[in-house]
């Protein structure tokens, strides 16, 4: 019984050693060529199948489900393996092409040859030796110079660094003012004012085909883009902490980066990107403000505050007439606000413009790298950005803005405007809508048939427009003057809450300008107090006595007071200013406000030339030297905006209950000489410029009881 039972253990345990055995062993299935070359070309059309198709495959063929799907997941995973394997090979011979390249280079800079002469470059020891020999000449020149300079002194009695410039400098309204000669006199080089479209003739030389398509194929993505960007919401667009306006939202980069991932334009680390997004209501139909813009002259009439420059390049493709869909367009621009302090923005740019349906447009606007042979020096670059207008039915249009650039501050921002250029006011898309807003309402006065306007002086529609255009040109030419190209800076004029002084000079010979020398200098501060009570001080013409040094004190009349905006600051003037020696001249002002900022232009001009205006004749003609005053918060804490409706006369009165500060920027022009003087100007013509815009800044300080801030 024990034999038995011991037999059949043995048994058992060798059984479930061999079964054990077995555990261990996978059994392979071979496929059959048809099951191999219907999976195959299964696989080509899908290489994802769901479970649908796989139970379908596991009939046709008479396998597994769980072989079939084995089978799909190892051919993906081959596929991509071999796939790996290709692009690894062509990596490793785009490696070894550039290494041969850069070899080559090397090889071919130590055989360099000078361009000029055709022989072996300067070395060292030559480039010594030319130094000297220039350091040798330049002091016979000083020799020379001062030969000259001290036989010229005893014909004229009296040395020479004690003579008064011949160029004495005409200021506004003839007034002249006592300065001291500055010793030893400096030379100011002088700037020769030249047209941008000059600089794109010679620079372009066509397009090809080639550059043409892949043109289409940038503005088509772009446009892609835009769309998608405009209908989605929350959570690509958020509001921002400090935003009060429920129309303004901005970008949420992790969400915008996992919908449209891309790469940095620029890849320093003092580069940031810009988002903002902003609706308003504009008082122009939909087709006139599409045709409006698709037209780079009147792109700069709808922002004379923004665009100080812009140029059609090429039209690439109309567009259908009638709706403009499909029109496609290389254009530039120069972009500048505010003060001298805030840098200028430069874009070459194609500008799309799709028809979406019926009474709604969408324009895209992106950048692009042009002209192919230049590097460009631009610190900004324009992603998919644009507008979307929805025409209304009581001949208005709904404008959505979004903006969106990648800039790189290689220089910091100043101070004072740091604040309010990083939290996108600045150039962000609220700024566009509410400059376009109060631009429309301009134009609707100025196109009117009836005369609005106090005083009596204008009979006639056509004056009033003709004088609205002036003084629109005037706005145009001061904000053009602000990026002040070649400017000289005095930072020993610099306060705590001061920028400074920032002065250029340059040869007007624009059209509609005074034809000579121009002395432009400007200066930004901060105040402690809301932008739109210091706006409120500087239109009121009773106050100008306060702040116009060259009133002298005597009080002005506003004679002509023409309303061009639903806001009762913003208004075209003609001061009479009650100066005996200047009898002849009038006073052209244009006053303007939004919840962004404002602005007070002004420039003197003569009776005879105000007459043409006034008469509706052209006053295109009409030489013009604005001057004037810029007004913004300062970005810390923005003022809240309402438009008043009641009477608004003392600067101590306001609608705004914020408590931030406000910016100012004081910008004049004088005219020195006329063409047939020298190319170089004395420094003591600066000086006069420069004492003008200091006292003028010292008046405004102690009116606004801000005299402590020095």
């Amino acid at each position: 019984m024990d034999f038995v039972m011991g037999n059949s253990g043995d048994l058992g345990d060798e059984q479930d050693a061999t079964n054990s055995q077995n555990k261990g062993k996978i059994t392979c299935h071979r496929h059959t060529t048809h099951q191999i070359q219907t999976l195959e070309a299964f696989f080509k059309d899908c290489p994802h199948p769901d479970e649908n198709q796989r139970r379908q495959l596991s009939k046709e063929l008479g396998l597994d489900l769980k072989q079939i799907k084995f089978w799909f997941q190892n051919k993906r995973t081959q596929t991509k393996a071999q796939n790996e394997r290709a692009n690894n090979s062509l990596l490793r011979a785009e490696n070894e092409r550039v290494q041969c390249e850069n070899l080559a280079i090397r090889e071919a800079l130590k055989n360099v040859i000078c361009p000029s002469c055709g022989g072996p470059p300067f070395g060292i020891e030559e480039r010594q030796r030319s130094l000297q020999k220039l350091q040798l000449e330049n002091s016979q020149l000083k020799e020379e110079h001062e030969k000259v300079s001290n036989l010229l002194a005893k014909y004229i009695g009296k040395p020479i660094c004690q003579m008064n410039s011949s160029l004495m400098p005409s200021l506004p309204g003839s007034a002249i003012l006592e300065h001291q000669n500055v010793l030893p006199p400096p030379i100011l080089p002088v700037h020769q004012e030249m047209d941008i479209g000059l600089d794109l003739n010679l620079q372009f030389k066509g397009i090809n085909d080639l550059e043409q398509s892949l043109m289409m194929d940038t503005a088509t993505n772009a446009m892609d883009e835009l769309i998608r960007l405009m209908r989605i919401n929350e959570p690509l667009w958020i509001k921002p902490p400090s935003s009060t306006n429920i129309e303004r939202y901005v970008i949420h980069p992790e969400s915008y980066e996992k919908v449209f991932p891309r790469a940095n334009h620029f890849k320093t680390s003092s580069a940031r990107v810009e988002s903002s997004k902003y609706s308003g209501m504009v008082t122009m139909n939909g087709m006139q403000l599409v045709d409006m813009l698709l037209d780079s002259d009147k792109w700069v009439d709808l922002f004379p505050t923004i665009v100080s420059k812009a140029r059609t390049i090429q039209v690439l493709e109309p567009g259908i007439n009638g709706n403009r869909n499909g029109c496609l367009q290389l254009m530039h621009e120069q972009m500048h606000i505010l003060s001298p302090l805030v840098s200028p923005r430069e874009y070459y740019f194609l500008r799309h413009c799709q028809q979406i349906e019926l009474g709604l447009w969408v324009i895209v606007d992106v950048s692009y790298e042009w002209p192919k042979d230049n590097i460009s020096s631009s610190h900004c670059w324009r992603l998919p950005s644009g507008f979307m207008i929805q025409d209304m039915t009581n001949g208005c249009s709904n404008v959505t803005w979004l903006e969106h650039v990648e800039v790189d501050d290689k220089t910091q921002t100043h101070r004072l405007y740091r604040d309010l250029i990083c939290n996108n006011c600045a150039y962000g898309a609220e700024r566009w809508v509410v400059t376009l807003q109060r631009t429309c309402e301009r134009l609707l006065a100025e196109n009117s048939q009836s005369i609005h306007e106090v005083g009596g002086v204008i009979n006639l529609p056509q004056g009033r427009k003709s004088l609205m255009k002036l003084a629109h040109r005037m706005v145009k030419n001061f904000c053009s003057m602000l990026s002040m190209s070649g400017k000289l800076d005095f930072p020993q004029l610099s306060e705590v809450n001061n920028s400074g002084v920032r002065v250029s000079v340059r040869k007007s010979l624009g059209h509609g300008q005074p034809t000579g020398i121009v002395v432009s200098a400007a200066t930004s501060l901060w105040l402690p107090l809301p932008s739109h009570n210091v706006f409120n001080f500087f239109k009121d013409e009773k106050m100008r006595v306060q702040w116009d040094v060259l009133s002298n004190g005597s009080p002005v009349q506003e004679i002509v007071h023409i309303s061009n905006g639903s806001h009762l600051g913003n208004f075209t003037s003609i001061i009479w200013p009650f100066i005996p020696t200047e009898n002849n001249m009038l006073m052209l002002q244009e006053s303007c406000i939004d919840q962004l900022g404002s602005m007070v232009v002004y420039a003197p001009i003569d009776i005879p030339s105000m007459n043409l205006a006034i008469s509706g004749d052209d006053s295109s003609n009409i030489p013009i030297l604005p001057s004037g005053f810029v007004i913004s918060s300062d970005g810390r804490q923005r003022d809240h905006y309402r438009a008043s409706t009641s009477t608004e006369t003392g600067f101590g009165t306001g609608t705004g209950i914020g408590t931030g500060g406000s910016l100012l920027t004081v910008a004049f022009q004088i005219l020195v000489s006329s063409p047939s003087s020298s190319k170089e100007l004395n420094m003591e013509s600066v000086a006069t410029v420069n004492t003008l815009i200091s006292s003028t800044v010292q008046r405004i300080k102690a009116s606004l009881n801000c005299s402590n801030l020095d």
